[in-house]
């Protein structure tokens, strides 16, 4: 069966995040994306030590979208430069076969 895929991104607000992870849903790229908000940020930039508030964007994927998944994000992003952070991770059958369920078959 194949690997579930969780990305992790982070976004300037909810309504970014809600609306990103809504496209990638209707276009099933992704079975689930959880928007977490309330994170703060330190983080370096061109230099410089930042800090900011943004929300967490978990996305719930299979490993064969991972390039589809990683072009559709970034160019929905308003980032310069996004975070996109692949994880393996594993999953309990029903919870896989749901994941494939409600994405598209890789290419």
């Amino acid at each position: 069966m194949e690997q579930p895929l969780l990305v992790y991104t982070t976004f300037p607000d909810e309504a970014t995040g809600l609306a990103i992870g809504e496209a990638l849903v209707r276009e099933k790229l992704a079975a689930c994306v959880n928007i977490v908000p309330g994170m703060r940020s330190v983080y370096a930039w061109k230099g410089a030590v930042e800090r900011g508030e943004e929300v967490v964007g978990l996305i719930k994927t299979r490993a064969a979208l991972k390039e589809e998944v990683a072009a559709a994000l970034t160019a929905r992003h308003p980032y310069e430069t996004p975070i996109v952070l692949f994880l393996a991770v594993e999953a309990d059958a029903a919870t896989a076969a749901w994941l494939l369920a409600e994405t598209k078959a890789g290419a």
